[in-house]
């Protein structure tokens, strides 16, 4: 069995970082990864500017709401798209609640609103993923 460190000793340029922006939400979120509910993510543009995000191909180590890193992506693809124009296709792909668009606006229009950047019309930077390694104790 391959150890954690062994892991992530392959990633050494990846990014780190966690869902949300509160620990029980990181740890929320992290689990639909880890069940593959999750398949991608999205935030702000102006968010995405301000922090050093991944582009297509990079690798991500993902952090559980304790900062300890719980597994692997590798970002597919990314779509530069306003909030109003999310389709319940693209919501679905995020995995939150029941997975409808409905369920989507909900949680992402609080969630935006937190940050200081929601607007209907805001332009969002959508994210498809794949998991490709979970992180097992040491």
């Amino acid at each position: 069995m391959t150890s954690k460190q062994n892991i992530l000793e392959q990633y050494p340029d990846a990014l780190r970082w966690a869902f949300g922006d509160s620990p029980q939400l990181a740890d929320e979120l992290l689990q639909l990864v880890i069940a593959g509910e999750k398949t991608a993510t999205c935030s702000s543009y102006v968010a995405y500017r301000q922090e050093k995000a991944p582009l297509v191909g990079d690798y991500s180590v993902i952090l559980d709401g304790r900062g300890e890193a719980r597994c692997v992506i590798r970002t597919r693809s990314l779509l530069l798209i306003r909030y109003c124009d999310v389709s319940a296709e693209l919501a679905a792909k995020e995995g939150e609640g029941d997975k409808s668009l409905a369920c989507w606006r909900r949680g992402h229009q609080a969630f935006f609103t937190r940050e200081g950047t929601f607007a209907p019309d805001m332009w969002l930077v959508f994210e498809e993923f794949e998991r490709v390694a979970i992180l097992e104790g040491e």
